[in-house]
């Protein structure tokens, strides 16, 4: 990683695996959200006021140099093209189908990969989403949001989903 003047990390899994996987030490590391930047475990140069990607590049100093992006399989490339990022993929998300379907009161998005996996099942229970991607995922693929996370993070999924009891 040293060879980097930013390293970005946008999950906790992408953060504990590049952590545990590495040599070198970076330059900066940016983190989208606080759950991203503790898994980290070290010292975290920028998390985003809105955790999102859109929200790393409107903070990220500009110009960045040279930066690794380091993450899920699937990543979006928003940050590699605007960047013209490296990407290293570190993990690769797998869709399961439980047995038996889930039932349930409202269900809560954390990812658009869990909300493709939601909708694929078919349920018509109200979905809470963590933010825009998911919302867009879940809609896409027929699932039926009706809260999305203001921040894009536990707090706010908590807040969301108590939008639905009020």
């Amino acid at each position: 990683m040293s060879g980097y003047d930013w390293v970005i990390v946008t999950s906790s899994t992408g953060a504990r695996e590049l952590r545990r996987r590495a040599t070198g030490a970076p330059r900066r590391v940016a983190a989208i959200g606080r759950a991203t930047a503790e898994a980290w475990g070290g010292k975290v140069d920028l998390v985003p006021r809105v955790s999102t990607q859109e929200g790393l590049l409107a903070e990220l100093p500009r110009p960045a140099g040279r930066v690794l992006f380091a993450g899920a399989e699937a990543a979006r490339p928003l940050l590699v093209e605007a960047l013209g990022a490296d990407f290293v993929p570190l993990y690769r998300t797998v869709e399961v189908r439980p047995e038996e379907k889930p039932r349930g009161d409202a269900v809560v998005l954390a990812s658009a990969s869990a909300a493709r996996a939601f909708a694929a099942l078919g349920l018509d229970i109200p979905a809470v989403s963590i933010g825009p991607q998911t919302t867009a995922a879940a809609r896409e693929a027929g699932a039926r949001v009706v809260a999305e996370a203001e921040t894009h993070d536990l707090d706010g999924l908590v807040a969301a989903l108590a939008t639905l009891v009020a």
